[in-house]
Parts: structure tokens; sequence; C-alpha cells
């Protein structure tokens, strides 16, 4: 059966199979015909996706809270510690949660026996079920630090913000997703079903996490964060101030990484893809995936490839200029600066024409990204990754000044107050 035009869904269905039953696949790949056949196997991807010590500090990544994810995690640490790094990273960046028990298992690594972890509050106070620790942690005086972003939801928040409220972690990245309701489905009639909040979630500082109040609604029925008025302070074991109403915010808040509109425009269009793909044919081996860059020769052919291609994208200023536009034409001013519109968007024409070398930097890194993963695959990504992640230097950082992290901890200072809705947020070097 021929797939061309049809959804990667449609595709999946059609390579789905009984374990052990074959698929035979004709593939044509830039002009060569290739026979495959596979055969169909039971795919179960690990929870962890990468663990292994990195400039003297143990790294773990956590992507998902699935069936045994806390056990990859014991393992992970367990194996890592025995090489004594000086710390422990969790990267919970991305992750979008899961299993409850799961998130406490993890956490119960870190912090002693019988020590609440989360509580599940309904409106029934007889529903009230509450989380603690049940066995002896594997890991309770390793320094340990958490990776999070605004994708990290649900057990990720759970496990990010009961160890900040137990003063066992430091919390590095942006501020997290705010996900804390607990939702129960019902079957109904024709195939469907209901979910219903049924409950919230409460870290051990008694704050709930969720950032959207859905007994609200906006301008035009939108969805609505929390109102300031309703965010409370709270206190950690230690005495920080932490507050509820608005996910996890970080000890240390870090910029998220931000494409340029080119930049996305070339990976939405898989400009990147094909370009590694003919790399890979032109070079048997690369440097290893740690060291690995793309050199100004290989980048002027990266962008010598594009020249036939069609990768239009709309720039951040002349966003800007439409709106300008469109604000003139509703104070009927437009006949008065049209002129200069016009000659302000021929200028930015000529300027978009650069933003391959504006942003060569910004591109160059998603390239190499790209290529990396021909010779090396998921891990090698990781690996070259690391050359330019902010939050993991961040979290590197905090690892190797042990007065810093105790002065966090501890709330000295600045650091006495996590996320107070009235302050600016705090930089990556503060």
């Amino acid at each position: 059966m021929e797939v061309k035009g049809k959804d990667r869904s449609q595709v999946t269905q059609l390579l789905r199979g009984p374990k052990g039953s074959s698929v035979d696949l004709l593939i044509i790949r830039e002009g060569s015909v290739l026979n495959k056949t596979l055969i169909r196997e039971e795919i179960k991807l690990p929870n962890v996706s990468y663990s292994g010590i990195v400039d003297d500090v143990a790294y773990i990544r956590l992507d998902k809270f699935l069936e045994n994810s806390a056990q990859e995690v014991k393992d992970a640490v367990q194996n890592l510690t025995k090489k004594q790094p000086k710390g422990i990273v969790l990267d919970l960046r991305y992750n979008g949660g899961g299993i409850l028990q799961e998130a406490v298992k993890i956490v119960n690594l870190f912090v002693n026996k019988d020590v609440l972890i989360v509580t599940q509050k309904g409106r029934n106070p007889e529903k009230t079920i509450s989380y603690k620790t049940v066995s002896d942690p594997i890991a309770p005086q390793v320094p340990l630090v958490v990776l999070v972003s605004g994708s990290s939801a649900s057990a990720s928040e759970i496990v990010a913000g009961a160890l900040q409220d137990l003063d066992r972690a430091v919390i590095v990245g942006q501020r997290s997703y705010g996900k804390g309701l607990v939702q129960q489905t019902f079957n109904l009639p024709y195939n469907s079903l209901v979910k219903v909040t049924v409950a919230k979630y409460f870290t051990p500082s008694g704050r709930c996490i969720q950032a959207i109040d859905y007994s609200r609604k906006g301008e035009g029925g939108k969805r609505v964060k929390i109102a300031d008025s309703l965010i409370t302070k709270f206190s950690t074991k230690g005495g920080r101030n932490v507050y509820n109403g608005n996910g996890i915010y970080p000890d240390v808040f870090v910029d998220a990484k931000k494409y340029s509109p080119i930049t996305i425009s070339l990976i939405s269009k898989n400009l990147f893809f094909d370009f590694a793909n003919s790399y890979k044919k032109s070079n048997k081996s690369i440097a290893p995936a740690a060291d690995f860059k793309v050199s100004d020769k290989d980048y002027e052919q990266f962008v010598g490839s594009l020249a036939d291609k069609d990768y239009k994208y709309t720039s951040n200023a002349e966003r800007l200029l439409s709106d300008l536009r469109t604000e003139a034409e509703k104070e009927n001013n437009l006949p008065a600066v049209k002129a200069d519109l016009d000659d302000l968007r021929a200028k930015m024409q000529t300027a978009k024409k650069e933003d391959l070398y504006t942003y060569k930097e910004e591109i160059r890194k998603a390239l190499e990204t790209q290529i990396v993963s021909r010779y090396y695959f998921e891990k090698g990504k990781v690996l070259q990754a690391f050359q330019y992640d902010k939050e993991f230097a961040a979290a590197k950082s905090v690892l190797n000044n042990t007065p810093k992290m105790l002065v966090i901890l501890k709330g000295t200072g600045e650091y006495k107050t996590i996320g107070d809705p009235a302050r600016k947020n705090l930089a990556m070097d503060n």
C-alpha cells in the first residue's frame, strides 16, 4: 500500500501488528530504492533517556514518570555516585509528568523516611490522601540540583516542589507549567468520556502549584491565570518564602532559549534535516559528539544548499510593522504614514537577506544537533547539547560553589524569597 500523502498516525497504524510478525517496506530515498523487512517487536522506551558523568557532575535526564521510572532513576543514582561526583543534576525539563507514586519514590531517593511529599485534597475532607516517603534514602547527603522548564508539569512539579519545600535541592531553570489538578475520567455513550477535576495537589509547604483558574474566563472566553490577589505566601522547611498559584519558581532563574523566526522556519521545513543527510553521505566520520562543531566551510555549504529552497518567514520587526499599519488604519492616519511604512518594509526585506549571518551562531548550533544525530543518535545529541546548555552550566556553577548552594538552601539575603510576584525574575548570575 502506498503511504504517500498519509499523515503520521495513518502510517503508524499500517506499520503496527502482532509481535514477531514481519512487514515489508519499499523506501524511495533521494532517488534510491531500498527494500527492508522489519520484524515487529514490543517497543519499550526508557524513562531515563540518558545518565552519565559530565564535568565531574552526575547528570540524569528523566523524560517521563511512567512505570519503573523511580527504579531507573535509582539505578542511575547508585551507578553514578560510585564515581563520587560533586553532585547530581536531575533534569526534568520538558517532562510532562505521569504516575504520582513514581514521583514520591524519586523524592524518597534523596530525603528521609516518613516525610510528607504531596497531599491530594478534594472538596470532601474524607478523600484527602497524603503521600509520604516509605524507605530510607540512598543519597540523602549528595548535593542535588533539579532542572525545570515551562514544560515541566504535574509529577515533575511535585518532585521539584517537594525538594524545594524540604530545602533538599536547588531548582534551576524557568517557572514550571503549573498543573496541580487531579482529574478522573468517566465513560459516556458513543465511545466517549469526560474528564472531571476531583482534587488538587499540595506540596509539603501547603501550596498548590496550579496556575490556571478554570473557574473563571477572561475576555473572549480565554482561560486566565490565578489572580495575584489569591496568591499566598508559604514557607519551606527552613523558612524560605515560596508562593502558590503559578507553578514552581526556580531558586536560580535562567532565561529560556528562544529561536529567531528564520531558525524556526528552517526547522519546520526540514532544511536542517535534509542537509544533515547529505553531510553524512559526504563525511564518513566526525569529531566526538561532545566536541563537534560546524566549521565556517560547513556553514557556507549549508547556506549554499538553501539557494533553491523556500524558507519564507515573517520577522519580529515585520510583525510589529504590520501591527503599526493596522493601528494607523484604525486611527485613519495611514495616508500620512504609508510612504514611511513602505520604506521601512523595504529596508526590512533587505535586512532579512542577512539573517543567515545575523543569526549564524544560533543556526549553527541547531545544525550541529542534526548532524551529530546522524552519527551518534540520541545519546550524541545529549552530549553535543551540553556545550551550549545554559541551565546545565548554571547547575554546575551551583554544585561547584558549596557556599553559594548553602546560601540558597538556607535562604540568605535575596534567596529568602523565591518567586515573589512583586519581584523581578532572578537573573542567571544572581
